[in-house]
């Protein structure tokens, strides 16, 4: 009975926390309740801009960099000498 259990070390812990980072875990605790606020929104909407932005765009060859010549295609004529 001499030592600790792991609820006293928790119990400990959170009062620790509270004492010396109480601004700091509210606002992170704000910071949650937010995202999960966002999260929840935009699980709700039914009209994703996201989604129908990349339905617009056709399906094709993804094209090589920008300002680059493409390369002409091997016309099979090769050179006899």
């Amino acid at each position: 009975m001499g030592s600790f259990s792991i609820w006293h070390w928790l119990i400990l812990l959170l009062v620790v926390m509270l004492l010396f980072g109480g601004n700091k875990v509210s606002g992170l605790m704000g910071d949650f309740a937010k995202g999960i606020k966002s999260f929840k929104k935009n699980m709700a909407d039914d009209h994703d801009a996201s989604m129908e932005a990349s339905a617009d765009k056709p399906a094709g060859n993804i094209g090589g960099p920008a300002g680059a010549k493409p390369t002409p295609a091997p016309t099979g004529t090769a050179h006899q000498g």
